[in-house]
């Protein structure tokens, strides 16, 4: 069964774009953004990165920890968050044990071609460590928009 609203949070330790290691539980009692995303340095990657660089004082403001996680590595990530200033931890995924935690790997299709690939979505997790809400269309130019309605904040 997919995860949902309401499920607990799948926990996990990985290391950030600067080599230390973050796991969920370091966060318990803070509300989490986890957003998932298929590449750094992509167009539609970059353009969420940059809404959450650009809007990052306010989630911050409202005391939400953001975190981002690719299959990337932490050199990727390094050099992503060097290249445009990106002030939140990358979470490096490689083996894709988050992303498959947290149910984001499948068959995706594009201009009628299918493959296999990660899908962008932002998980809401509440200090409990519990998922309030999913966002499965994730509206690249406005992700910090669609997490402050979602949570009426």
């Amino acid at each position: 069964m997919p995860l949902q609203q309401g499920d607990t949070a799948p926990a996990f330790t990985s290391t950030d774009q600067n080599g230390n290691k973050v796991s969920l539980k370091d966060f318990k009692g803070k509300k989490v953004v986890l957003y998932t995303y298929p590449e750094d340095n992509t167009p539609t990657c970059t353009v969420e990165a940059c809404n959450f660089r650009d809007n990052y004082h306010i989630l911050t403001e409202k005391g939400i920890v953001l975190l981002g996680v690719s299959p990337d590595e932490e050199a990727k990530h390094k050099k992503f968050e060097t290249k445009f200033a990106l002030p939140f931890t990358l979470l490096a995924d490689p083996k894709m044990k988050i992303l498959n935690a947290y149910e984001v790997y499948g068959e995706k299709q594009l201009y009628g071609r299918k493959y296999m690939g990660i899908f962008r979505r932002t998980f809401l997790i509440n200090e409990k460590g519990k998922i309030d809400h999913i966002i499965n269309v994730v509206r690249s130019k406005d992700a910090v928009g669609q997490i402050l309605k979602v949570w009426g904040l």
